[in-house]
């Protein structure tokens, strides 16, 4: 069952201009070094001092500008836990774990219908999921490298299937035999948190690697609402699903869902098999709404790629995500809603 909690309000306090940046980095889609299982067990619970800086964010508007803005964190409740793990046998670096478990979804029937319609493809190379009429949610090494937005930033564009076909017979037959076309819209401005910039220059942390596109337009489609991330032990079998635009399976919708083999306070480790071009898919659950018999999906992970983290002094290899905690919650509804009154609870 989704249970709801109390979420603690990200307040703004000021915003101020910042130098337009270059765009002018590569994208990189695996990160090395990254602070990982072992390292993550390790590491101080952040205090609300450190929650400010994390959670203060930068916004790049379409025309190249940028600025920066800094928040207060009220009602937090600092877990004082840690980041607790279990401990896993060691793999070999694969992204696709054994027999490959994915599916491409070519009936336009459900390509074209919720959940999988709220699936987008970043200009970037990137995936994403609709979180609103008007925001996209997907993973911040997208679009920031730790050092500088990467090229085709500048002027994103987010790629929303097309439920109908149009335009000459060519085109209806691209459609029809399981290849998507997209409707391209482009994007008013992008928030990425602090905390990727200060995690990718200092320890390389992945807690942070996610960001929201505000769309130019809104669309009329149903989008998939958030949801704070359970404890595996909370979830049914351990299951996750996520839908992206993996590179292998060029032009198609590819669906694929995974039990997680791990977990800390802020990231899932799985062996979803997925490819590049996957990365920044939202990652949603089925549960039941509290009182009712109705079941819900929510997203309560972005899935951040395939990474290598070290354990027990070793590098080892899992596709991790970054989880949906009630403080990235209410910073995501922030930035959907410009305030924190629609986001007391979730």
């Amino acid at each position: 069952t989704w249970h709801l909690k109390k979420i603690p309000q990200i307040v703004r306090e000021r915003t101020f201009s910042l130098d337009n940046p270059k765009f002018e980095a590569k994208a990189k889609l695996e990160l090395n070094s990254v602070c990982g299982i072992e390292c993550q067990r390790k590491l101080p619970v952040p205090s609300l001092s450190d929650l400010k800086d994390l959670l203060s964010y930068e916004t790049v508007f379409e025309n190249g500008t940028r600025t920066l803005t800094e928040v207060k964190v009220l009602g937090a409740v600092l877990d004082p836990a840690g980041n607790t793990t279990t401990q896993r046998s060691s793999r070999k670096k694969r992204q696709i774990y054994g027999t490959d478990s994915r599916f491409s979804i070519y009936d336009k029937r459900f390509m074209t219908n919720f959940p999988f319609s709220t699936a987008v493809k970043i200009s970037t190379g990137c995936s994403g999921i609709l979180i609103s009429p008007k925001h996209v949610l997907t993973a911040a090494h997208c679009l920031h490298n730790g050092r500088d937005y990467v090229k085709g930033s500048k002027r994103l564009r987010v790629g929303l299937m097309k439920t109908k076909s149009r335009g000459n017979g060519r085109k209806r037959k691209e459609t029809s035999d399981g290849m998507p076309s997209f409707q391209w819209t482009r994007v008013k401005s992008t928030h990425i948190p602090k905390g990727w910039f200060k995690g990718v220059s200092g320890d390389l942390a992945l807690d942070y690697d996610y960001a929201v596109l505000e769309l130019k337009r809104p669309h009329k489609r149903k989008y998939m609402e958030l949801g704070i991330s359970p404890t595996i032990k909370m979830m049914p079998g351990s299951m996750i699903h996520f839908s992206g635009f993996d590179n292998d399976r060029f032009g198609q919708l590819v669906y694929r869902f995974c039990s997680i083999s791990d977990e800390s306070n802020d990231l899932f480790y799985q062996y979803c098999d997925a490819e590049p071009g996957s990365t920044g898919s939202g990652i949603y659950l089925r549960l039941k709404e509290p009182n009712k018999k109705k079941w819900k999906r929510k997203i309560i992970a972005v899935y951040s790629g395939h990474q290598w983290v070290d354990i027990n002094g070793e590098q080892q290899d899992y596709n991790v995500a970054v989880r949906i905690t009630p403080l990235k919650y209410a910073q995501i509804c922030f930035w959907i809603h410009g305030n924190d009154e629609n986001c007391t609870q979730g």
